[in-house]
C-alpha cells in the first residue's frame, strides 16, 4: 500500500465518521433508495431505486433507477416543485419487455385552480368577502352583525364615505329578508354562514385543498409499464443539483512534491443515497429549463358567422397566361416543403442535445490515497468513485480524487504591467505540470511549504500532461521595477517617381531590474507584456509566449541585482511627395544624418531647384503688387479728373499723370509676361528633377 501524507490521513478519519460511507464489498446496494429529488416507490407500487447518480460541474445531476420488473407496473416519482420541468424534458424509459408501450401520468399545475373553480364557493382568484357575497348572490345566508340576521344575497354595493372627496369607498351588503331588504356594512359582520350545507361543504374543500397544496413542494410522475415477463427496466432524468466543487493541497516541503485534489458534495434533498454508483462530470453543457409542466392555451382569432349577404361590387383587373407559373409555384411549394422539412429535422436535432453520459460502473478499490478514477465522457471528462457511496439527506461530504506526487518548481514571477507603476515585489509561484493522469478541473489550491501554510492560490482547467503557473504570495526580500523608452530609427530611404519612402524601425525598450535581498539564488520568470504589432528582437527565444505576453526565464543571484531589457521593433513607412514639400522642408531632410549620403546630395540639389521656382514665384508677386499699386493711383487720377475737367490746368496736369501711368502699366505688363515664363521654366525645370530621380 502505499504511503499517505498526514493530512490525507486526517481527512481520510473525518470522512470515514461522516456521512460518507463506501460500501466494502465493492457491490450495488439492493435496498430501495431515492434520487436527489426523486422518492421511493410508495407501498404497494414496485421498488426501483436509484443505482447511478452523475453530478455535473454545470449544476445539473444525472440520476438512474434501474431494478427487476415481473409483469405490468407503476413506478411513482415525486420531485421538487421546481424540478418538475426538468424531468418532464429529460425523462427516459427503458423497458425491453416486447410491445411495451410506457406512459407517464401526473397532476396537471392548474389542477388545484380549476378544481377550487368548480367548487360551489370559488377561491381561485383569493377573493375577499366581498367578492364571496357578491357570487353568491340569491344564496340564504345567516350573519351576525352583532344581532342575527337571516336573508338571500341580493349583492354588494360601495359607497363613498362622507367627508372624505370621495377617495375612500366602504362595502355594503344587500339581504331579502322577511322585514324587507337589509343594508349592512360589511364592517359590522361579525360572522356569517350558509344556510345550504352544500355550500358550506365546498367552502371546507376549497380550504382543506389551498392548505395542502401550500404545504407540499412535490409533485408525482407515475411511470406505467405495461409490459408481460421478468425483465431488468430503468428511469432516467437530469435535475438541477447543487454544483460539485474541487479545492487542492499542494506540498512543496517534500522531496517530490505531493498533490491532493477532493471533491465536495451536497445532497441536499430529503431522501438519503445508499450505496449508489457516483460520477462527477465537469464540462459545459448547454443546460436550460423550460416550463413544460404548466398547461399552454392559444388563443385563437374569432372570425364573423359565415352568412350570405349582398355582394360586393368590383372591378377585375386583366389576367396573364398562368400555365408556366402554376408549374413553377408548385415545384415552388415542393422545394420549400423539404427545405422546411429539412430544417425542422436539424433544429430539433439541436433542441434535444446529447444523452447525458453513462459513468463507467464502479470497480474494486486499489489505493488507499484515490477513492475516483477519471474517464472521457464524450466531450466532458468523469470522475467515478470506486466504491458505491451512501450519503445522508441534508448532508454534504468531500471525495479525495487525486493524490500522488507531481512536477512543481518554484519560482518568482515578475509582471511587466505592475513593475511600470512602481517598485514592486515578485510573485511566488509554482510552475505546475499535471502528471497525475487525470484531468483536472479548476478550483482552488492550498500551497504548504516548510511544514506549513505559505498561501492560497487558483488554477482553471488544467489537462493532463498540461504545465500551468500557479501564485500563491509575494516575496517581500525581492523588489522589481521596469523603465521603458521609445526610439524611431530610420531603416532605409529611396526615392522613385517623384516619392520617397522611408522605412522606419519603432524601438521599444523595457528593461526591468531586480534586486535580490535574501541569501539564496532564486528562479525568476519575467512576464513581459506583448507591443501590438510589434516582434520580438530580444531575447530571441522566450521561455514561452501567451497570446499577451512573453515569459523569460533568468536565475536572480543571492544578494545581488539583476538587470534585463526586452527589445520589440515595428516597421513605419511614411511616403512623401517631393513635389509638394517646401523648401524648409526639404532642406531639413538634406541635412538629417539618418537619410543616406546619396539622398541627402539629391535632396541639396532638389533645394536649390525649389529656391530658384520660389524666387520665380515671388519676383511675380512683388510685380503683380506694383502693378495694383499703378491703377489704383490711375483711377484715383480718373476721379479728380471728372470733378475739375480737362479744360482747367489741374486738369491738364491730370491728364498728363494718366498719360505716364499708361506707358509704366504697360511696362508692367511685359515684366508679368516674362515673370510667368520664368516660373514655368524653373518649376518644369524642378519637376523634371525629382520625377527623373530614382534612388
Amino acid at each position: 500500500m502505499k504511503k499517505i501524507s498526514r493530512l490525507g490521513i486526517a481527512l481520510l478519519l473525518v470522512l470515514s465518521g461522516g456521512a460518507l460511507v463506501p460500501s466494502g464489498d465493492g457491490k450495488t446496494g439492493t435496498g430501495e433508495s431515492s434520487g436527489l429529488f426523486a422518492q421511493g416507490s410508495p407501498p404497494g407500487n414496485p421498488a426501483l431505486p436509484v443505482r447511478r447518480i452523475a453530478l455535473f460541474s454545470s449544476g445539473v445531476g444525472y440520476f438512474e433507477h434501474s431494478g427487476v420488473l415481473s409483469g405490468p407496473g407503476e413506478i411513482s416519482l415525486s420531485f421538487d416543485a421546481d424540478a418538475v420541468n426538468d424531468a418532464l424534458k429529460s425523462l427516459t424509459i427503458g423497458d425491453p419487455a416486447p410491445g411495451a408501450s410506457p406512459s407517464v401520468s401526473y397532476p396537471s399545475e392548474e389542477t388545484l385552480e380549476r378544481t377550487l373553480e368548480s367548487l360551489g364557493i370559488d377561491l381561485s382568484g383569493n377573493p375577499g368577502t366581498a367578492e364571496i357575497f357578491a357570487s353568491q348572490r340569491g344564496e340564504e345566508i345567516e350573519i351576525s352583525a352583532p344581532n342575527p340576521i337571516r336573508g338571500r344575497i341580493v349583492g354588494v354595493e360601495f359607497r363613498f364615505l362622507p367627508g372624505t372627496a370621495g377617495s375612500s369607498r366602504e362595502a355594503f351588503l344587500s339581504l331579502f329578508t322577511a322585514e324587507g331588504i337589509r343594508v349592512i356594512a360589511l364592517k359590522d359582520i361579525v360572522s356569517f354562514t350558509f344556510i345550504d350545507s352544500a355550500l358550506n361543504a365546498d367552502l371546507k374543500r376549497a380550504l382543506d385543498l389551498i392548505a395542502a397544496h401550500r404545504a407540499s413542494r412535490t409533485r408525482t410522475l407515475t411511470v406505467t409499464l405495461d409490459g408481460s415477463g421478468s425483465r431488468s427496466v430503468a428511469l432516467s432524468y437530469v435535475v438541477a443539483v447543487p454544483v460539485w466543487k474541487v479545492s487542492y493541497r499542494l506540498d512543496m516541503g517534500r522531496q517530490k512534491p505531493l498533490f491532493q485534489g477532493w471533491a465536495i458534495i451536497d445532497n441536499d434533498s430529503d431522501t438519503d443515497w445508499n450505496n449508489v454508483e457516483l460520477s462527477l462530470v465537469s464540462g459545459r453543457p448547454v443546460s436550460f429549463i423550460q416550463r413544460l409542466y404548466p398547461p399552454y392555451y392559444y388563443t385563437r382569432p374569432t372570425l364573423p358567422l359565415a352568412i350570405a349577404g349582398t355582394a360586393q361590387a368590383r372591378v377585375h383587373a386583366p389576367g396573364y397566361d398562368r400555365t408556366n407559373l402554376a408549374d413553377s409555384g408548385a415545384d415552388a411549394k415542393e422545394e420549400t416543403k423539404a427545405l422546411y422539412e429539412d430544417s425542422t429535422v436539424r433544429q430539433l436535432s439541436r433542441s434535444r442535445g446529447a444523452a447525458a453520459p453513462s459513468p463507467e460502473p464502479a470497480g474494486n478499490i486499489t489505493a488507499v490515497q484515490t477513492a475516483a478514477r477519471g474517464s472521457a465522457a464524450g466531450d466532458q471528462f468523469a470522475f467515478t468513485v470506486k466504491n458505491p457511496v451512501t450519503l445522508n439527506r441534508r448532508q454534504s461530504a468531500m471525495i479525495p480524487l487525486v493524490n500522488g506526487n507531481v512536477e512543481a518548481v518554484k519560482t518568482l514571477i515578475v509582471s511587466g504591467s505592475r513593475a511600470l507603476g512602481g517598485t514592486i515585489h515578485p510573485e511566488l509561484a509554482v510552475e505546475l505540470t499535471n502528471t497525475t493522469g487525470t484531468k483536472l478541473p479548476a478550483g482552488p489550491i492550498t500551497v504548504f511549504d516548510g511544514g506549513t501554510y505559505a498561501g492560497d492560490a487558483l488554477i482553471e482547467f488544467l489537462s493532463d500532461g498540461a504545465k500551468r503557473l500557479i501564485t500563491y504570495g509575494e516575496d517581500l526580500s525581492v523588489n522589481a521595477s521596469a523603465a521603458i523608452s521609445i526610439d524611431r530609427l530610420v531603416s532605409t530611404v529611396t526615392i522613385s517617381a517623384g516619392l520617397m519612402t522611408i522605412n522606419r524601425r519603432q524601438v521599444y525598450k523595457r528593461t526591468y531590474t531586480i534586486q535580490n535581498g535574501s541569501a539564496e539564488t532564486r528562479r525568476l520568470i519575467i512576464e513581459h507584456p506583448i507591443t501590438g504589432g510589434a516582434s520580438l528582437k530580444e531575447p530571441a527565444n522566450p521561455l514561452e509566449k501567451t497570446d499577451s505576453l512573453y515569459r523569460f526565464v533568468q536565475n536572480l543571484p543571492a544578494r545581488g541585482e539583476l538587470a534585463f531589457t526586452v527589445q520589440e521593433e515595428s516597421p513605419l513607412q511614411e511616403r512623401i511627395s517631393l513635389s509638394q514639400l517646401r523648401l524648409e522642408n526639404i532642406l531639413s531632410f538634406s541635412t538629417n544624418q539618418e537619410i543616406p549620403g546619396n539622398i541627402r546630395a539629391a535632396l541639396a540639389r532638389a533645394a536649390e531647384l525649389r529656391r530658384k521656382a520660389d524666387g520665380a514665384k515671388q519676383a511675380l508677386s512683388d510685380i503683380q503688387a506694383r502693378s495694383a499699386r499703378l491703377m489704383a493711383d490711375q483711377n484715383r487720377i480718373r476721379s479728380n479728373l471728372t470733378a475739375v475737367g480737362s479744360d482747367s490746368d489741374l486738369g491738364r496736369e491730370y491728364m498728363r499723370r494718366m498719360t505716364e501711368l499708361d506707358r509704366d502699366i504697360d511696362g508692367i505688363n511685359g515684366e508679368i509676361d516674362t515673370a510667368n515664363g520664368l516660373i514655368q521654366s524653373t518649376q518644369k525645370e524642378l519637376d523634371d528633377y525629382i520625377a527623373g530621380l530614382k534612388l
